[in-house]
């Protein structure tokens, strides 16, 4: 579906993009993540036709789009960070414009519009989009990128600066466009929303790929699971001569990394008297694996 090889794009000396490989499969939602600076709206330009990369190769649909960016236009739709509207429009009026511009007859501008609108919530109330909330722009937007039924979409924070309820609807509605086989690759500040919706997440540092696979793939590259015991005291000199402690919401805790190390502590607990209370375990989050990247 989308594969690159060595993809490089140069601005001025230091590359914002540093020879990337990637292969994207149909119906997967990929996320890019990285701190700022990090290459992520240069790579989702270069993806959507508006740049072009310095060199490398880059192929969607079995289309060169390093050649011939054009024409892979009509089955990708495309959102910047910001929603740049015809705001003296209506809605019914902007997305007809849109599906004009793509060549749809009316018949099919229409059907899609009705379909977009109910999906997404829209109401087509005679407004103009100036009027409307930016939840509400941003929606527009979305049915805006949708209108010549993509098989690409590229996003870039689909939820940026959204509401909590507006922003869960955007990641439930993406979720459903994948069961559509369309492959989506997002950027997104907010990692909570990139691990409950990717299939697979890409991490830029400085223009390069440091790591790329699904999550449990990327808690494998940055560290496995570890646990937290939570117990009720027991002979707490023992315990603390093998493990730091401490003490919260009325009960003793204790972080393991291990299988081994968990069976060692409660074994040490419930000899010396104490309970356990539960045992919750951790995965690295995303954000934690920003941490260990770095800047």
């Amino acid at each position: 579906m989308i594969a690159a090889r060595e993809l490089t794009k140069i601005y001025t000396k230091e590359p914002a993009l540093d020879h990337i490989t990637f292969d994207f499969k149909e119906g997967e939602i990929v996320g890019v993540i990285g701190h700022n600076g990090a290459g992520k709206t240069t790579l989702l330009k270069i993806l959507s036709g508006l740049i072009s990369p310095t060199s490398g190769e880059l192929t969607v649909n079995d289309i060169d789009m390093v050649r011939d960016p054009d024409s892979i236009k009509a089955a990708l739709g495309y959102l910047s960070e910001e929603s740049r509207l015809y705001e003296t429009m209506t809605v019914d009026d902007y997305l007809r414009f849109f599906g004009e511009i793509y060549g749809l007859d009316q018949g099919t501008i229409t059907r899609r519009r009705t379909r977009l609108l109910a999906a997404l919530s829209l109401e087509s109330d005679g407004k103009k989009i100036g009027e409307f909330s930016k939840g509400m722009k941003r929606k527009v937007a979305i049915a805006r990128s949708l209108m010549h039924n993509p098989s690409v979409l590229v996003y870039d924070e689909p939820t940026s600066g959204l509401d909590p309820m507006t922003s869960r609807y955007i990641i439930g509605f993406l979720r459903d466009l994948r069961n559509e086989k369309k492959t989506i690759i997002l950027s997104a500040h907010n990692l909570f929303q990139v691990e409950t919706i990717c299939d697979k997440v890409m991490i830029l540092r400085r223009g390069k790929m440091v790591a790329m696979g699904t999550m449990d793939e990327l808690r494998e590259m940055f560290g496995s699971i570890s646990y937290t015991i939570m117990f009720r005291t027991g002979d707490i000199l023992a315990i603390k001569e093998y493990r730091e402690y401490t003490f919260e919401g009325g009960l003793y805790k204790i972080a393991v990394d291990s299988i081994d190390e968990l069976n060692t502590c409660t074994g040490i607990i419930t000899t010396g008297g104490g309970r356990v209370e539960r045992i919750e375990s951790h995965y690295p989050s995303l954000e934690e694996m920003l941490v260990k990247v770095g800047k």
